[in-house]
């Protein structure tokens, strides 16, 4: 495959970024791609290793070795229809999935991977501006109708499939833009939106309908989840005039942190304040936007959506921003022998931490501290793991100045009522429970509607969205018709 020798003859090629100083001042993405030739020469590192581990590692089964292999060989275009054949939206993996490929990869065990990510993305831009991503229609319309509720990665990808099998497909969205989490928690500066808006012109070229700000079933009262809808539809209207629901909202249900003080003014979770940015980079005015201008930030929650807190604040021109862990720092770099071909434990350092933030492990909070009724502080402690319980370190205790918290420490389930008011059964963690058999997968126990993505599994990757929402297309066409040509 490719060349031989590649991958003793060239070494992996990073993805560069606009410097520090320039990209904070906006929020356009930063990254600068693999040029062809760069492109070609990684493609060539792969290894023709027998047992492509990387296919496995990769939620979405990607056919990683061939397109390598048809890059470094010039043939883009058939890279982009290998690329297709697996995964919708390629630009969306390849700009935020954190590649678990990669850590598959067999050039990994002792060497560095095979620049797998940069190369998919290298393949979805060309398409795009070479033309080859365009509107698939169907052959033939089955007469079946699909309603879709959520527009994230997995609604999309199950939308597509069955509009190109001919059904006739429309996706609710409660918030004003198509893309769910995708839209309004990822940040620009990681995925600008117009990768969306030009899938979502490409879907409804294929015959998909779009049905923004409608909310379906209700909200919770008091509920922070974001939610721009002007109009409701109820669940029994939905399956009185469809032939097929699919529930593929997101987990947006917000892990909380019931510390004293936690009433104080200034302790927003994550996901009031990533969506109200994107909200004002595309072009909306917002009334009390959440700002960290010249405030000292900590952020609690050392995953990914903290770090988009962090890039957001800097970005906004924070003083200072923190950012929290509970878990003991991991190694630099991890025990291959260990781990391989799994995804690793070790220290992940993003873009947005090289922008400026502090990093705090082994810390817990204690106490949110504040002054007529503002936050003023977060009093923390260390902490230790002893045999596996966390045990408070005696004497470790101080008072971190904070005029800004926001608690990023994942989501715990979809939002309740929605499952509620369809009369879904959910798991023990509040999720819609179905299975991922091959017959009968995805279905809950409601006669035809059918749940995929984090509304089934809980919060997880793009990758993982894609991969559920493609099965479960193929679940619901083999309920409407009795066998189905998708692929799974």
């Amino acid at each position: 495959m490719g060349k031989v020798t590649g991958f003793m003859e060239f070494e992996r090629l990073e993805e560069g970024y606009e410097p520090v100083g320039a990209r904070v001042k906006n929020y356009k993405e930063f990254v600068i791609g693999l040029s062809v030739e760069q492109s070609t020469q990684q493609a060539a590192r792969c290894m023709d290793c027998g047992t492509p581990f990387c296919n496995n590692g990769c939620p979405v089964n990607n056919i990683i070795p061939d397109f390598n292999d048809l890059v470094y060989q010039g043939d883009w275009a058939n890279a982009i229809t290998i690329l297709h054949s697996t995964n919708n939206f390629p630009e969306f993996t390849g700009r935020i999935c954190p590649a678990p490929c990669e850590a598959a990869c067999t050039l990994n065990v002792n060497d560095d991977a095979v620049g797998i990510k940069s190369i998919e993305h290298a393949i979805i831009d060309r398409a795009w501006a070479e033309g080859w991503v365009q509107p698939q229609l169907p052959k033939y319309k089955t007469g079946k109708t699909v309603a879709i509720v959520g527009s994230g990665p997995a609604g999309l990808a199950a939308a597509q499939q069955l509009a190109r099998a001919g059904h006739s497909v429309t996706v609710f969205e409660k918030n004003d833009r198509v893309g769910g989490l995708l839209r309004y928690g990822i940040p620009d500066f990681k995925m600008e939106k117009s990768h969306i808006d030009r899938r979502v012109a490409q879907m409804e070229a294929e015959g998909v309908v779009f049905r923004t700000s409608v909310l379906v079933a209700c909200m919770p009262e008091g509920s922070k989840v974001t939610n721009w809808a002007k109009d409701s539809i109820s669940p029994d209207e939905l399956k009185s005039q469809f032939d097929a629901v699919l529930l593929s909202g997101g987990s947006e249900a917000s892990r909380d942190l019931p510390a004293p003080g936690r009433e104080l003014s200034g302790i927003h979770f994550a996901m009031e304040f990533l969506p109200q940015q994107n909200k004002v980079n595309a072009g909306d005015k917002l009334k009390g936007q959440i700002r960290a201008d010249g405030k000292h930030v900590v952020v609690i929650g050392g995953g990914d959506t903290g770090s988009d807190c962090v890039g957001t604040s800097n970005r906004h021109g924070a003083k200072s921003v923190t950012q929290f862990e509970l878990m003991p720092q991991p190694p630099e770099v991890e025990d291959r022998p260990l781990t391989w071909p799994y995804w690793p434990l070790k220290l992940r350092t993003s873009s947005s931490h090289e922008e400026g933030c502090e990093r705090e492990f082994a810390i817990s909070t204690k106490e949110f501290v504040g002054e007529k009724g503002k936050l003023t502080g977060v009093k923390t402690v260390r902490v230790e793991w002893q045999g596996g319980k966390m045990v408070e370190v005696p004497g470790s205790e101080q008072i971190i100045k904070a005029d800004l918290v926001f608690l990023a420490m994942g989501f715990v389930a979809p939002v309740a009522t929605v499952l509620d008011a369809f009369g879904v059964s959910k798991d023990a963690r509040g999720n819609a429970k179905a299975s991922t058999d091959f017959s009968g997968g995805y279905k809950t126990n409601v006669d035809k509607v059918f749940a995929a993505g984090d509304m089934r599994r809980g919060q997880s990757l793009v990758v993982w969205a894609i991969r559920e929402g493609r099965q479960a297309a193929r679940a619901v066409d083999e309920f409407l018709m009795g066998r189905s040509d998708l692929p799974r």
